[in-house]
């Protein structure tokens, strides 16, 4: 399996690409819908599926042009429906933890509510696609519609529970850097370290 970033928009937005045996899938494309569907040409991929960590237009601004294009569903948990702006139409809408099967790609969804209320982790093996819920050595802002600082802390502390070596991929380049390990934000995220450190108050 292999991730590939691709940073597009004014944003400094991470849409990833994850490819094996010629299939892929698409986390979180937004702003340059040619590009993507390009860059699949190019690559002689065939796309299965494209999933959303959470439903802000930044990170699914033209994506239903795609959808559209190509015929395949966007996977958007509900309680983001409305904030994406997104034709239902064009979207496989679930609720809580789910696990989905795309031809070599087994992906468990985590909710992690906190940045909106239906702001999800997307995991594939040993990757794991944040989106706005943590960033290298930060986490996403609580202070936008939807979000909630207590639901963040308590997604911070389940994400720390997961193995240390969890690779994670965030939804925006932060400090100049879009991936880290779970591990490595246990010991130096604040917001994580404050998460554990409050677990008994959650």
């Amino acid at each position: 399996m292999q991730v590939e970033v691709i940073n597009l928009g004014p944003m400094e937005n991470c849409t990833y690409l994850v490819h094996q045996d010629g299939q892929a899938v698409l986390i979180d494309p937004a702003w340059d819908m040619n590009f993507l569907e390009h860059t699949l040409q190019k690559k002689n991929l065939k796309l299965l599926a494209v999933l959303f960590t959470h439903g802000h237009f930044d990170h699914v601004k033209f994506a239903q042009t795609l959808l559209e294009k190509i015929g395949v569903k966007g996977y958007l948990e509900q309680n983001d429906l409305l904030l994406s702006g997104i034709d239902p139409q064009f979207l496989h809408l679930y609720e809580g933890e789910q696990t989905f099967t795309f031809g070599p790609f087994q992906v468990h969804i985590i909710p992690t509510p906190g940045h909106t209320a239906g702001g999800v982790c997307i995991q594939l093996e040993n990757c794991l696609f944040t989106g706005d819920t943590l960033f290298p050595g930060a986490c996403g802002r609580v202070d936008l519609p939807t979000s909630n600082p207590r639901q963040m802390r308590q997604s911070l502390l389940k994400l720390a529970q997961l193995p240390q070596d969890t690779q994670i991929f965030a939804g925006h380049s932060y400090n100049g850097k879009c991936s880290s390990t779970i591990g490595y934000e246990r010991e130096h995220n604040p917001f994580m370290r404050n998460a554990l450190r409050d677990q008994e108050l959650l």
